[in-house]
């Protein structure tokens, strides 16, 4: 309850960027992005469906290396890790593997495209994107509405919060078309750290 109440809060104080505004964000954004060659953080994820009284709640670590290798890994209520790695996917599901190349499959590449964005923040390319810009006292938030009718099948929207100290991507929600949604709030992110490519090797 706690945590709907927070993001409810958020919502309400939403206010629209101006020009200026926009512009010094996306150049803060980019820049922290150019520079973050590796980012470690904890998350907790929350799936909130309508046929739900309660949200889906479950948490663990995620690693990102540049350029595209994306590494999930689900600790609790249950171990599920989704590894992204030079053009492929793989899944372990409590020991149970599988893989996916995802130059077979435009859904895949652009899911994958996605998801890296949201982690690295690098998300404003108005080709693929309608995008439009707010603020809270907190955070600066850009609303990113695909073009792309493959993606727009599974996702209605993405909202990305920044943190407006670090530039850093906070918490992501991935809204579908039906309207449920997904949150992931991010913690205890660290930039540039030391993590070996073994770690993506799932």
């Amino acid at each position: 309850m706690f945590f709907l109440l927070t993001v409810f809060t958020i919502n309400a104080q939403e206010q629209k960027m101006t020009a200026a505004e926009i512009t010094a964000f996306k150049n803060g954004v980019i820049n922290v992005s150019k520079n973050t060659k590796t980012l470690t953080a904890d998350f907790t994820q929350f799936k909130h469906m309508d046929f739900l009284s309660n949200d889906i709640e479950t948490s663990g670590k995620m690693n990102f290396k540049f350029p595209d290798m994306l590494l999930w890994q689900y600790t609790k209520p249950y171990s599920y890790s989704v590894a992204f790695k030079k053009n492929k996917v793989s899944v372990n599901d409590a020991g149970k593997k599988s893989e996916m190349d995802l130059s077979s499959s435009k859904m895949f590449a652009k899911l994958n495209g996605l998801i890296v964005g949201t982690v690295n923040g690098n998300m404003f390319d108005e080709n693929e994107f309608a995008i439009s810009y707010f603020k809270t006292a907190e955070y600066n938030i850009s609303k990113l509405v695909p073009k792309d009718a493959t993606l727009k099948k599974y996702i209605k929207q993405v909202e990305l919060y920044f943190d407006k100290k670090g530039s850093m991507v906070s918490q992501v929600k991935m809204i579908e078309p039906s309207g449920d949604y997904t949150t992931i709030v991010f913690k205890n992110k660290v930039a540039n750290a030391s993590i070996p490519d073994s770690v993506f090797s799932n």
